[in-house]
């Protein structure tokens, strides 16, 4: 897959060097700013929990 990106990427390999730092920090930070938080917010919801509510209620 990495070898299929550079590639297709123009010019000598710094310029196809610069293109594929970009490419990752773009996935990276779309990553971090948008899928991430959806899966936090669709699958990780917390549950109820229970654990230690008696040292809480114990004053």
């Amino acid at each position: 897959m990495y070898g299929a990106l550079w590639r297709a990427f123009p010019g000598p390999w710094p310029v196809k060097l610069l293109f594929m730092l970009v490419v990752i920090a773009a996935v990276l930070a779309a990553c971090v700013l948008w899928l991430f938080p959806w899966i936090d917010q669709t699958f990780l919801t917390p549950q109820d929990v229970t654990v230690g509510l008696e040292a809480l209620t114990r004053n």
